[in-house]
């Protein structure tokens, strides 16, 4: 990884980090707007532009445009490393006290970043400030929309809250509140659904913003099976990692009062004799609630949270 010698170490209130990946053609485009947009809110910035060892022009073309745009850094990754690890790494490098995420492929209004960073400033309640779409524009439509409506069902059922946009890409959050969660982003896209489900599950108060969402410039990154299994995992996991009660209890009653339900039957058909699945059906139960609450007590005394 390297970095593009900076111009000054001060430290600046808000950080806008810009994972590029194949982008020359738009990526340009997308820093002007960013940049035009925090110029004009008064806001102190960077824009750091994290090239994730693009196999076309994007890094050759954000150096050549450096000049033209005081407020970027450029960070050069020497291998693929994903959206996530740079998110993630360019939040830990972030100067500004509010770090937001954006993508530069032209879908997300990126023009209206400084309405997220004033919601920010305008209510110390809120800690995350997340762009929820109210429309789909991406590639496997038929397929996204179910499958992202069926995901974000379950993390609302698993963290009990309501989520408009459960893995949006642009948001704008506490750089200091998240510096503990950033340890559990994956390298792909799933990091958003991460960093929301990380806030929600510890009380952190997170705000929806209803945005637009437009076609996607160049060709897309995301792939249905691979990125929706991900997706799914990446939930379940963290609200394991915080509140493994929510994932393991119901299962567990279920399958107890199962086998209640069962014994009861066993015992009036077949009097003194409990069928083996029967017997299975209730240890099973018993061995799930006993993992769920050593789940919970682990987390209890991990101390992170």
């Amino acid at each position: 990884m390297s970095t593009q010698p900076e111009t000054g170490s001060e430290s600046v209130h808000v950080t806008i980090v810009l994972p590029c990946y194949n982008e020359q053609d738009h990526v340009i485009d997308e820093v002007e707007r960013i940049c035009k947009a925090m110029d004009a809110s008064g806001h102190s910035y960077e824009l750091l532009a994290v090239d994730d060892c693009s196999t076309d022009d994007t890094l050759a073309r954000l150096q050549e445009a450096a000049p033209r745009f005081p407020n970027m850094r450029i960070m050069a990754f020497q291998h693929n490393s994903g959206s996530g690890t740079v998110r993630r790494i360019g939040t830990q490098q972030a100067r500004g006290d509010i770090v937001v995420w954006t993508d530069a492929d032209m879908t997300y209004p990126n023009e209206r970043i400084p309405e997220l960073v004033d919601i920010l400033d305008n209510d110390p309640s809120v800690d995350q400030v997340v762009g929820a779409r109210v429309t789909e524009a991406g590639t496997h439509k038929v397929l996204r929309v179910p499958a992202k409506w069926f995901i974000r069902k379950v993390a609302e059922r698993l963290t009990n809250t309501k989520i408009p946009d459960l893995n949006s890409g642009l948001r704008a959050f506490r750089r200091e509140v998240s510096l503990p969660y950033l340890r559990l982003l994956p390298p792909g896209f799933s990091c958003v659904t991460t960093i929301t489900i990380a806030f929600l599950s510890n009380q952190h108060a997170v705000r929806y913003l209803p945005i637009d969402y437009y076609k996607r410039a160049g060709k897309s990154k995301f792939h249905f099976t691979k990125d929706a299994y991900r997706y799914i995992l990446q939930v379940l996991r963290m609200v394991m990692y915080f509140n493994p009660l929510a994932v393991l209890m119901p299962l567990a009653l279920w399958l107890l009062g199962i086998g209640v339900v069962k014994g009861i039957f066993d015992m009036v058909v077949h009097f003194g004799y409990f069928a083996n699945n029967t017997v299975m059906i209730f240890i099973s139960g018993l061995l799930i609630a006993s993992l769920a609450l050593l789940a919970d007590l682990i987390v209890r005394s991990r101390g992170d949270t």
